[in-house]
């Protein structure tokens, strides 16, 4: 690619590559996407004492900034979409929460016209096909077995725009629905489950290849009952999220995941709410009230954490100071492998020539400092 007038290099980073972290590095931005080459009075940033990595890719995410992806107008979507790009977040896709399945399809509609202007990257069902067992912040009424005629409904409702599902796979025609999803290019992911072992591994043979937030919302290992966890954690076909918030995960089984499947094998979320960036207070997702104190989300009724007020670039500031995760592992978790799970990678995920010009600046204690997207900074690390 050759240098243009809007070409800009950055320079003197710590650049994390797919190959490695180049010290001294340098990115060149030219127009909208990562370039070869920049002509020779293309601007210079000094990042000198920082990070360049590449756009965090969020693949399960319910809002931020005060604003709900599961209710509300575009502008509400919108807003929630800008809150988590200015903590680095490039590439989001939106997840509803359980209702009514005419109420679902309205709002794929909606998130679908915003997925196809490029403002999200798709929409995640999470709900209503889910375990009343393993509810969590769902309304248990509005609850289904996963019928794969109804999830056929969804999909359609979605115009192209579903990119997961999930679903607790032992439910009556679960697997069915797994097959149905596998063969739509849709993800289909295990979670809100109270699965055996036994039933996860058919779940994952029928085509299921994602653990909704990993532990949560789900039978615990056991010694003579490994449930979900183990058949999860063990398949190299399947890729586990995380909530890496310090509530919903102790270290140690955050490390146990990245120990056993591999780094290859994580995608750090938020599972967000629309109180992330925003602050403790009274919210509702969905039709739950819920009330956030200290950062922390609980329903009002039966105090069920409902979702996270995590931003990205918290988790991996987290994962690389407090767990001490290699910072090349967690661009992975965080960028690489969501991206190509949504079947992004060509575009976004990792700094590339030809791809997006999609990055994060983080300063030498993994602070945000700066976010392009698109090739302009949303925050600028010039100040």
């Amino acid at each position: 690619m050759s240098g243009s007038a809007h070409s800009t290099v950055l320079s003197g980073a710590r650049v994390v590559l797919p190959t490695g972290t180049v010290e001294h590095g340098r990115v060149i931005v030219d127009g909208s996407r990562i370039a070869g080459a920049a002509g020779a009075d293309a601007p210079v940033v000094d990042l000198s004492g920082h990070w360049v990595v590449p756009g965090f890719v969020d693949m399960h995410n319910h809002g931020g900034g005060g604003a709900s992806f599961t209710s509300g107008t575009a502008e509400d979507v919108l807003t929630g979409v800008r809150t988590h790009r200015e903590h680095g977040t490039t590439t989001l896709v939106a997840s509803t929460v359980t209702e009514d399945l005419a109420e679902l399809a309205r709002r794929a509609s909606l998130l679908a016209e915003l997925a196809q202007q490029g403002d999200i990257a798709g929409i995640h069902f999470e709900g209503p096909f889910i375990s009343p067992c393993r509810k969590g912040a769902h309304t248990e009424g509005l609850l289904r077995d996963p019928d794969p005629a109804e999830v056929r409904k969804l999909i359609d409702a979605a115009h192209g725009q579903a990119r997961m599902v999930t679903l607790a796979t032992e439910l009556p025609g679960g697997l069915d629905s797994v097959r149905l999803l596998a063969e739509h290019g849709v993800i289909a992911a295990i979670g809100h489950t109270d699965a055996s072992y036994e039933q996860t591994r058919a779940a994952i043979d029928a085509g299921a290849t994602v653990a909704t937030h990993l532990y949560n919302a789900m039978p615990a290992l056991a010694h003579r009952e490994p449930g979900p966890i183990a058949a999860l954690l063990e398949d190299e076909r399947v890729t586990v999220e995380l909530i890496n918030d310090g509530t919903h995960l102790h270290p140690a089984m955050l490390e146990l995941a990245f120990r056993h499947a591999g780094a290859h094998r994580v995608a750090l979320i938020t599972d967000a709410m629309d109180a992330a960036g925003f602050g403790d207070g009274t919210y509702h997702l969905g039709p739950l009230a819920v009330e956030v104190k200290d950062s922390v989300a609980r329903l009002v009724e039966g105090g069920s954490i409902a979702g996270s007020t995590l931003t990205l670039d918290t988790a991996f500031r987290r994962s690389v100071t407090i767990d001490g995760l290699p910072v090349e592992s967690v661009v992975q978790a965080i960028s690489a492998n969501p991206a190509k799970l949504l079947g992004l990678y060509d575009e976004v995920g990792s700094l590339e020539p030809g791809k997006y010009a999609d990055l994060v600046v983080l300063d030498a204690e993994f602070h945000l400092k700066g976010v392009m997207r698109r090739g302009e900074w949303i925050v600028d690390p010039r100040g």
